[in-house]
């Protein structure tokens, strides 16, 4: 039997986000009242800093699971990450104890958080892994595109490796979509149109989000 992360973890997580991203920067967050109040949610969300999953488990409306890189579940942080319902994934193979937790986050109508260009970046989404479209056609649930910007802006004075201390970074939730055709097929062939469906949805999103925010 797999062990679904706990949803009481990740909502002590997301009090714990809250208090450290609104205490550290100025978070502006747009668009939350588009995210499902109930009901299994994909957040898609564009990775071009460290802080970038932290700022949208503290400032979306929902506890959020993230599939994190096995690399930073290392000792306290580890312990720390599980402890608040985060899940481990190894990116270089077919995790597959990983691929059932994040289905069973979904299945108990939770909201899993997932970075689809597989590692940080540009934050574009110029290059996205089929995970998403699997994870989004396999359990039916919407995905919402969430884009950070302004973490990258420029570094921190006292910690080079984080954005400047109350600084502005700007989040915005997208409409929700559905990723698949609405056949259910989980074909190679369904899940590369259903990426390239989820690729111009979070392409457009990201272009509308530099709009409204001037960045």
């Amino acid at each position: 039997m797999t062990e679904i992360p706990s949803a009481r973890g990740a909502e002590a997580g997301r009090r714990i986000g809250v208090g450290l991203m609104y205490g550290l920067w100025k978070p502006r967050v747009l668009g939350s009242w588009r995210v499902p109040a109930t009901g299994p949610v994909i957040y898609a969300v564009n990775h071009a800093h460290n802080i970038d999953g932290p700022m949208v488990m503290g400032v979306a409306p929902r506890p959020t699971h993230f599939l994190i890189k096995k690399e930073a579940f290392v000792g306290p942080l580890g312990r720390f990450l599980t402890g608040i319902g985060q899940l481990k994934v190894d990116r270089h193979s077919t995790d597959r104890t990983a691929i059932a937790r994040a289905l069973g986050v979904l299945e108990n109508g939770g909201v899993l958080g997932i970075f689809p260009e597989g590692t940080r970046g540009e934050g574009d989404f110029a290059s996205l892994r089929a995970g998403l479209a699997y994870f989004a056609v396999r359990s039916g649930a919407p995905i919402v595109p969430v884009a950070v910007l302004g973490s990258t802006d420029r570094p921190g004075r006292l910690i080079k490796a984080l954005p400047p201390l109350r600084s502005r970074v700007d989040v915005v939730f997208g409409d929700p979509f559905d990723a698949g055709d609405g056949s259910g097929r989980r074909t190679r062939k369904a899940l590369d149109e259903a990426t390239e469906r989820i690729q111009k949805q979070l392409t457009a999103h990201l272009e509308n989000a530099r709009r409204l925010t001037g960045r």
